[in-house]
């Protein structure tokens, strides 16, 4: 927490600035009639109520110097949603195998994993994890002598000593919510709840949970062979899947698995839950084996069900072939700080495991050690369970997941050129979009503000009036014009997408500021003006493209659903010498056809990089 206290505050942004960058983004996304009554709208909206309501978000961000604007309209409104949090919310990043492939078995894996993140978690509350910091020179600022040097100077300043050097440090106010934490549902509104004390790890198998402890009464990793001896324990035990999962009860309705927790509570439950609640995280040990990306992207995002708790704030899920992803809970907060810890995690296991494929589980009573949890179930719950069954897989059986790799190139070649990779691979959704369905739609791809005291995240708007006009080019005129104006018109669109990028990394983009004056506006309860009520205003934010990168030598490929009924979930990653996509959508999008359309885009990109023209 050395930059904790130094970091920048998340600034507001100047309404006249929010009300051009919104009008440029709906620019593509209508005709001149439609374009003209939301630029109106936009108008009328910074002239008066705006400026009022813009001005009483500053004075109340004014009065609260320790947070950031968005912090509390951000959890409000991950916490207040009802829908399921199962394809809603919860993504999905899987790790990379382990390189030693003797490594890949379920229990040696497991354990290592266990044991790797119980290390992170001493560390972090120990005061001693490295802060994230964001390197924009690391020559410079990733450096021993630079770490030792900051190290002096006090928590105040620290942050503009990394400044200096180019160096950004990223806020870590959301990590304490990594362990002991669970999301409990509560009518209208869950709640976050965290306990420290917990010592206790979490384990699912067949539906069957169990727990036990994996840190000893003074804080310490108990032996990790005694680890290993009480998942084998589990991973042997004869008792039958669960009749009744109550972890499907996780995957319902908000209000309805609030009306039957309380039901719970009320027969009985209470100590039981609280170890749910209260474990360390969760670790889910499938029976099954997964043999290729998409199958084992529909087990980590959403499994069948029964062997999950999808209110941990994670859960490390664990394939009998040894094949790991962590699932996560999203309203305590954004991938940074679970990408942080799927790094370490992957780094330690891997580098330092602590048992090998030869070594001998402990000699310990894992039967009165391991405690598998009973629960009280009247007639109601058991239907809650069976009905929450049927949801669920009505739900899931709608969800398609396809996945493309684009070999012909990648980072290298793009910067090379100039060209931003991210930039690229945006265009070619659009462009793929295009091929397919013939329109431009609103787009979303997701930027991190951790930048800021409390920073969440900002969105970046990548379909804009500049990949509009070049994928036209493309598709619909590919004969019209020379390789120099089409590798003009990427260079157009790359440095736009680069110009938003920072604008978004630096808490200037738009969507937050519209939304917390939205926020606040109902929170006062005050009539909403009619900018919210345009039709394109809803348009915007029905995110058809919603789309999110990350790259990481721990992370196999990551996914989430589509946020809307007719929408795609694109998860990507540019690497080096190529591109991947993991795409989910449901019955109104055909995924396939998508991936193949983004493909012959790249194949088109990549071809005019080369000089040669569209064919």
């Amino acid at each position: 927490m050395h930059y904790q206290k130094s970091l920048p505050r998340l600034p507001v942004p100047k309404l006249e600035d929010t009300i051009k960058r919104y009008l440029a983004a709906q620019r593509p996304l209508l005709d001149d009639d439609q374009f003209s009554t939301t630029e109106k709208l936009a108008r009328d909206f910074e002239n008066g109520v705006g400026k009022q309501m813009h001005e009483e978000l500053v004075a109340q961000d004014k009065q609260n110097k320790h947070t950031s604007y968005i912090s509390a309209p951000w959890f409000d409104m991950y916490l207040s949603a009802r829908d399921s949090v199962v394809l809603n919310f919860n993504p999905f990043m899987s790790f990379n195998p382990d390189p030693k492939t003797e490594y890949n078995n379920q229990l040696v894996r497991a354990t290592n994993m266990v044991a790797s993140a119980v290390r992170f978690m001493k560390t972090l509350r120990a005061g001693l994890l490295e802060p994230e910091v964001f390197h924009l020179n690391p020559a410079k600022s990733d450096t021993d002598s630079f770490k030792k040097l900051i190290r002096w100077v006090p928590s105040s300043l620290s942050w503009y000593g990394a400044f200096l050097v180019n160096a950004y440090p990223l806020d870590m106010s959301q990590y304490f919510r990594l362990f002991n934490a669970t999301r409990i549902p509560k009518q209208g509104k869950d709640e976050l709840f965290t306990d420290p004390k917990g010592r206790h790890l979490l384990v699912m198998r067949g539906g069957n949970m169990y727990v036990f402890d994996v840190m000893d009464r003074d804080g310490n990793l108990v032996k990790p062979a005694e680890i290993q001896a009480h998942l084998k324990h589990i991973l042997s035990d004869p008792t039958p899947a669960a009749a009744h999962p109550l972890g499907l009860l996780t995957s319902e309705n908000r209000d309805t698995w609030a009306r039957l927790r309380e039901k719970l509570l009320a027969t009985g439950n209470g100590e039981v839950l609280g170890l749910v609640d209260s474990a360390l995280f969760c670790l889910c040990l499938d029976d099954e084996s997964m043999n290729d990306h998409i199958h084992i992207s529909h087990n980590m995002l959403h499994g069948d069900g029964t062997n999950r708790w999808y209110d941990k704030s994670f859960s490390i899920i664990m394939a009998k072939c040894g094949n790991a992803a962590i699932n996560f809970e999203h309203s305590w907060g954004d991938g940074v700080a679970v990408l942080r810890f799927q790094n370490e995690v992957f780094k330690d296991s891997t580098e330092n495991p602590l048992v090998n494929p030869g070594s001998q589980p402990a000699a310990v009573d894992s039967a009165s050690a391991v405690r598998r949890l009973q629960f009280n179930l009247d007639a109601e719950l058991e239907n809650g369970v069976i009905k929450a069954k049927e949801n669920f897989h009505t739900a899931v059986s709608k969800l398609t997941i396809d996945a493309m790799q684009f070999m012909k190139g990648g980072k290298e070649q793009l910067k090379k050129k100039k060209l931003s990779p991210d930039a690229i691979a945006q265009l070619a959704f659009q462009m793929g979009f295009l091929r397919q369905y013939g329109q431009t739609v609103a787009t979303y791809e997701s930027c991190s503000t951790a930048a800021f005291r409390h920073g969440r995240t900002e969105t970046i708007r990548p379909a804009t009036i500049h990949t509009q006009r070049c994928a036209q080019a493309f598709v619909q005129q590919p004969g019209k014009h020379s390789v120099e104006q089409l590798i003009g018109m990427l260079s157009e669109c790359s440095k736009y997408h680069g110009q938003l990028t920072k604008e978004a990394a630096m808490a200037q983009g738009f969507d937050r500021h519209l939304f917390a004056m939205k926020y606040l506006a109902n929170s006062k309860g005050q009539a909403l003006h009619s900018l919210y009520q345009d039709p394109a205003y809803a348009a915007i934010n029905h995110n058809i493209l919603s789309t999110s990168t990350l790259t990481s030598p721990a992370v196999n490929l990551g996914g989430f659903a589509p946020v809307v009924p007719d929408g795609f979930g694109v998860g990507y990653g540019v690497h080096d010498e190529w591109i991947g996509c993991n795409v989910s959508s449901y019955p109104e999008r055909n995924v396939h056809e998508f991936l193949q359309c983004v493909h012959k885009s790249l194949e088109d990109i990549f071809s005019v990089l080369e000089g040669k023209p569209l064919s």
